[in-house]
């Protein structure tokens, strides 16, 4: 189904593109970090929204991918946030038609060399549509999140500001950045990893001579479901390997209590 040359881009009100994540993207949680919210529009009808910008740590992020090379964050831009109205999910080659417009917006109206972007592991996701889309896949980490066992909430280890407090006065603690494996079984809270994959794309000829440089990310092999991977922590400096969690994201008792503020995800 080719229909890119219907799609047009055009930067989109703050508001309407959170209110759209918010209704259409399976994360309620917004990053903080974002520079450009963008409107995907099918046949003048808005049916979709990317973000761009950075996570946490943008400046670390570029240089960890390209040691001892002058990048800074000005160099790339991350896709925050991706998602289309539910009809457009199961339409053949949608998101990718979609990044390839997206491409070619970010090289019109900006001057970065590279996009980057994150494919959510631990939710179940391999960055299909990325790889469709001939992104470099440039391998992955092992990251982490919390989950309510009473509602199966999805707690990322940056929401947890109040529990951490908590677990500070239960385990006699001036600072932890970490909630403890013994605080958690109080609270009936599991630790539970998962992979993510990461993907980047140079957008001009420097940035495909820079990307070539490391041959570290050449001839990687993109990741399959086969390769996902889920463990939970089972003690302190313990895990196990476990199917794939399944997260209640409509709860919000620990995110700030409520879906409309924003925070980093």
């Amino acid at each position: 189904m080719k229909i890119i040359n219907k799609i047009k881009l055009e930067e989109l009100d703050k508001k309407v593109a959170i209110d759209f994540i918010r209704q259409y993207h399976y994360s309620k949680i917004l990053p903080r970090l974002t520079k450009y919210y963008i409107g995907v529009y099918l046949d003048n009808e808005l049916s979709g929204v990317v973000t761009l910008g950075w996570g946490t740590q943008p400046l670390k992020t570029i240089q960890k991918i390209f040691p001892d090379y002058d990048l800074k964050t000005k160099d790339y831009y991350e896709i925050g946030k991706m998602c289309f109205l539910p009809k457009y999910n199961n339409t053949k080659n949608f998101g990718s038609q979609v990044i390839s417009a997206l491409i070619k917006w970010v090289k019109q109206n900006t001057d970065c060399l590279f996009l980057y972007t994150l494919a959510d592991g631990i939710m179940g996701k391999c960055g299909y549509v990325y790889q469709a889309s001939n992104f470099r896949y440039i391998g992955n980490f092992l990251t982490s999140v919390y989950i309510d066992n009473n509602t199966g909430e999805k707690i990322h280890p940056r929401s947890s500001r109040l529990l951490l407090r908590e677990n500070e006065k239960y385990e006699n603690k001036d600072k932890l950045f970490w909630l403890t494996y013994n605080y958690c079984e109080y609270k009936n809270i599991s630790k539970v990893y998962g992979l993510m994959f990461r993907y980047i794309y140079p957008l001009n000829k420097k940035a495909s001579v820079i990307l070539n440089l490391f041959d570290k990310y050449k001839n990687l092999a993109n990741p399959k479901e086969k390769d996902l991977k889920f463990y939970k922590r089972i003690a302190d400096s313990k895990r196990i390997e476990i199917d794939r969690p399944e997260f209640n994201m409509n709860i919000f008792n620990y995110n700030y209590q409520k879906p409309n503020v924003e925070n980093s995800d």
